[in-house]
Parts: C-alpha cells; structure tokens; sequence
C-alpha cells in the first residue's frame, strides 16, 4: 500500500453516530445497577474471563414477576444501548421465567425466584470472581 492510500484512508471521517463501546465490566455494573434501580433483587456481576473464553461476565438477577422481568430486561437493553452496545440476542421473553440478553462479551440473566433456584446458576459457575459492581467504576 503506499503513502496516499494510507493517507486517504487514514483521514476518512467516522459516523457521526460511531463512538467506542465501554469496557465491558463497566457495562456489566452498568447493566447491575440499572436492575438495582428497578427493584431487581439478588444481583450478582460474575468476571467468568478466567472460566470461560465465550464471554467475560454474567449479569444474574431476580424479578418478583413478569412485569418486573420484562422491565429489567428493557430498561438494562436501554441502558447498554445508550453506551453505545447492540444486543445479539435474546431468550426467554415471552415466558418470563428467565430471560437471557447476550450482548458477546457479557450475558444478562433475569429470572423468577422459581426458576433461579432450580438453574442455580451461581453454583455452576462458582469459580467466577464475584465483582463488587456497586463500588465499581
């Protein structure tokens, strides 16, 4: 390649609307506290990085009901959408049992109390850090 290629490219602008994404374990507390702020109960942040090459960190909650799941579900999706992040995927949705948003580096669980405690997945996963997520950056 020579030396205008390089600069041409070099000097195109980006999109307006392109900016980077935040780190994912800002994301994954991000993701803890907006639960936290809608009544989400039980939050756990799991660094799986050292379990897992997949993704980096689980987000695991717990909704009193199907209403509740269904607004921690969109209100995290519009948060993490407002850092800039896409959600891959989602599962779960209309039976409001568990929820699952795959967002690639990490995955939010919302589940009932039910369901929660019969997947246990804390204790599948339990060498995964846990993350402090309500005094993380």
């Amino acid at each position: 390649m020579n030396t205008a290629t390089l600069n041409t490219v070099s000097t195109v602008p980006a999109p307006h609307s392109a900016r980077p994404i935040s780190s994912a374990l800002h994301r994954a507390c991000l993701a803890a506290r907006t639960i936290a702020d809608n009544k989400g109960r039980d939050i756990l942040v799991l660094d799986l990085r050292p379990c897992t090459p997949l993704f980096d960190y689980f987000i695991i909650a717990t909704g009193a009901s199907r209403r509740q799941i269904h607004t921690l579900a969109e209100e995290t999706d519009a948060a993490l959408r407002a850092e800039g992040d896409t959600r891959l995927g989602i599962e779960g949705y209309e039976a409001s049992k568990w929820i699952v948003q795959d967002y690639g580096d990490i995955v939010i669980h919302v589940f009932d109390p039910d369901t929660r405690d019969y997947y246990k997945l804390e204790e599948l996963w339990a060498d995964a850090i846990k993350v402090d997520w309500e005094h993380e950056d």
